[in-house]
């Protein structure tokens, strides 16, 4: 397997990156548009998890990269958390809600598996 070296070619970030314009695009019509506050939360959080994954990835060092992912994580929980008040207010269809929530839950488990995986190769170099 070759070495990853740019954080666009890792797969996290590739899906957070779709998650994010899917997001734009469901909350830029219709009430969604309209509910400034929820609208804007879930577009920065789903902002949040492409931007710390790529920031983690770009400052070189396992502990960081690894803090990042962390905070990564947390935000694809966020958007999560945001996307059942989608659904619960009738923004989004229930089709459209389970595929973002999917997605969300994809990217979540990716990024727990980059995780486990900088920590084992920190662990390693102990």
């Amino acid at each position: 397997m070759d070495k990853i070296e740019r954080f666009e070619d890792l797969i996290a970030w590739q899906k957070a990156r779709e998650l994010t314009r899917l997001i734009y695009l469901h909350t830029g019509d219709g009430s969604f548009a309209k509910d400034f506050g929820l609208r804007d939360q879930i577009r920065r959080a789903s902002v949040s998890v492409m931007s710390n994954i790529a920031e983690g990835f770009e400052r070189g060092s396992r502990p960081e990269f690894h803090h990042f992912l962390v905070i990564a994580k947390g935000s694809c929980a966020e958007v999560r958390s945001q996307l059942y008040i989608a659904k619960d207010v009738s923004y989004l269809s229930e089709i459209d809600f389970k595929n973002l929530m999917n997605l969300s839950t994809e990217i979540s488990r990716i990024i727990g598996g980059l995780r486990a995986s900088i920590q084992k190769q920190r662990d390693a170099k102990k």
